[in-house]
């Protein structure tokens, strides 16, 4: 998983946004966010934007932990309780799995493990190696 790892490292959004990859395994991965005052929105609560995107890279981590590159096809969240202090985690896990598709669920929790949102994303599997893209 260290290749996954250094891969990553490229993911300069994430690396911006204070988003910590905590745990990659295949098919699954782990990250948080610990919330500053620039992840509030005008409502003081944190912006969707922040949200999605902490469960995108683990979206990433998991889907690209085969191996090869693969790219997001679709993707949606549904924001389910508000936050707006601590630290989010996301929890990706893979639903299944072919040669050229991939389906996963993303969990974002709070630190008491309340549910914040739920994302799904399909990506679709190039030949390409992970490899190939690491700097």
């Amino acid at each position: 998983m260290q290749t996954i790892r250094n891969f990553l490292k490229n993911d300069r959004f994430a690396e911006h946004n204070g988003i910590e990859l905590l745990e990659i395994t295949q098919g699954g991965a782990k990250a948080k966010l610990d919330i500053k005052d620039y992840h509030l929105n005008g409502a003081n609560i944190v912006h969707g934007g922040a949200i999605f995107a902490l469960a995108d890279l683990v979206f990433a981590a998991a889907s690209n932990s085969h191996g090869t590159i693969a790219v997001a096809i679709n993707a949606n969240i549904s924001f389910l309780k508000a936050s707006a202090s601590g630290t989010l985690y996301a929890d990706a896990r893979e639903i299944s799995k072919n040669p050229k598709l991939g389906t996963y669920t993303i969990d974002v929790t709070n630190e008491d493990g309340d549910i914040i949102a739920v994302f799904q994303g399909m990506v679709y599997r190039k030949k390409d190696k992970i490899e190939d893209f690491i700097k």
